[in-house]
């Protein structure tokens, strides 16, 4: 991400804007979205500041471009994901760590949790990436997925788009320090979240087993199947 980031410098993107406009803002977003990591939410950033400053980007189609991106890049993350996400895993996940246990695990924080972090994810630099891929692998229902997807997008489309717009050049300088505002707390949340596995990581594993015997792959057929059927 720190190296994708790089290469993107604020002057790239405000001259990806000039020379695109909307359809850049699209793009990133979208791409970021479908699970590459990716600065789309600096691009919607860039774009606001570009038209609330030059005024040559009107701030209602570049919500509308980055909400666009975000539903789209997220749908197709989750049909990538759905379609070979836990062949992937299945294949490359012990290399990182990730056995079989692992993924039941996260089967079962989605099955539980899988509205709210779709929806809250769209704020969170990593989830934001991976969340979808990781709804479409566990089997997240389709239907629940698109509603807080888009209820997500909309929002975090909104909230950065006016809201940088609005603040126009004088919020140039409190750029870098709301992203260590935000980084920092996400970074927090994450920490949290580790620590909280890890400590429940046995208890989990052995609910996950219960709830998900045998192969994993026979569960996400079943899943699969009763999603077809909604």
């Amino acid at each position: 991400m720190l190296q994708t980031a790089a290469i993107f410098s604020t002057h790239t993107l405000d001259h990806l804007l000039h020379l695109y406009g909307y359809a850049a803002v699209f793009a990133f977003v979208a791409i970021e979205s479908l699970g590459v990591p990716f600065p789309g939410e600096t691009m919607l950033i860039a774009a606001a500041l570009y038209a609330g400053a030059t005024g040559k980007l009107a701030v209602v189609p570049v919500f509308l471009c980055a909400a666009a991106g975000a539903v789209v890049g997220d749908n197709i993350g989750y049909g990538i994901g759905y379609l070979v996400g836990f062949t992937l895993l299945e294949r490359f996940g012990p290399k990182l760590r990730i056995d079989e246990p692992k993924l039941k695990v996260g089967k079962l924080l989605f099955d539980r949790y899988g509205p709210a972090v779709v929806f809250l994810g769209r704020f969170v630099s990593i989830l934001r990436t991976y969340a979808a891929f990781l709804a479409g692998t566990t089997r997240m229902a389709y239907r629940s997925f698109l509603v807080f997807n888009l209820a997500g997008g909309l929002c975090w489309s909104a909230l950065y788009a006016f809201g940088f717009y609005y603040a126009g050049n004088s919020l140039k300088g409190l750029n870098t320090t709301l992203d260590i505002v935000f980084g920092t707390i996400a970074g927090a949340a994450v920490v949290a979240l580790v620590l909280w596995l890890r400590k429940r990581e046995r208890a989990l594993e052995e609910e996950a087993s219960r709830r998900y015997p045998g192969p994993l792959r026979l569960h996400l057929g079943r899943a699969a199947g009763r999603a077809a059927q909604r």
